[in-house]
């Protein structure tokens, strides 16, 4: 069975209030990017890695690569407006059967066992999920001020989520809603439901500066 990894790297640096894209960030001497796309070489020798950046990016991935010597075989692909769009260029460059890991550029936290576990059940039910449960109290805001909600009943969604090629790609036909969170939520707009599986805390989204420092420490201990 053929397995693909697309990794969608669209970030900007703004949230970490500088101008390089979170993407390319040093992270223990290399680009974020770079340790993101190890993790999967490192779960399979055999993974096709696809990685998609904004036009404007291209060059300056292509200058990072030689700098740093990188030579971890990956399809570049051009990125659209949308993260949807951007997934569905990616797409272009998947072929069936098999399956496909859609994966954050900017988690290169995802542990080995959190990938094996998300494959096998993709393969056993066409697509797997990686989620945990919050350690902390949760509240909505309503009309009427907050109230609490049952954190047991509440999953906070990683990546990657994995799924039949088919199924995928059938899905990303559909037109752009601005209310697809995620694969997953274009996936059930199809009427398929979705495959909840363990994740790992540490596979944090570099988002934030701290985040970046989170990651520093964590990275050793992560495998």
């Amino acid at each position: 069975m053929d397995i693909y990894a697309l990794i969608v790297a669209g970030g900007s640096g703004k949230r970490m209030g500088i101008d390089t894209p979170k993407q390319f960030l040093e992270l223990a001497g290399k680009p974020v990017l770079m340790h993101t796309i190890e993790r999967f070489r490192k779960f399979s020798s055999t993974i096709e890695i696809i990685t998609v950046l904004p036009e404007n990016q291209l060059r300056f991935w292509n200058e990072l690569l030689k700098k740093y010597s990188f030579d971890i075989p990956h399809t570049l692909v051009k990125g659209g407006k949308h993260r949807f769009t951007s997934v569905k260029n990616g797409l272009e460059f998947v072929y069936g059967p098999g399956l496909v890991a859609i994966h954050d550029g900017v988690r290169p936290l995802v542990s080995t066992e959190t990938l094996k576990r998300c494959f096998e059940t993709a393969e056993k039910y066409g697509n797997a999920i990686p989620v945990i449960s919050p350690s902390e109290s949760i509240r909505i805001v309503t009309d009427d001020g907050t109230e609490p909600i049952n954190r047991g009943r509440i999953k906070i969604v990683q990546t990657p989520q994995i799924f039949d090629i088919e199924l995928i790609k059938n899905a990303y036909k559909q037109d752009y809603d601005p209310f697809f969170l995620d694969d997953a939520t274009v996936l059930e707009k199809t009427g398929l439901k979705v495959n909840l599986v363990e994740g790992n805390r540490e596979n944090i989204k570099i988002t934030n500066p701290e985040d970046l420092f989170i990651a520093q420490t964590l990275l050793p201990f992560v495998s």
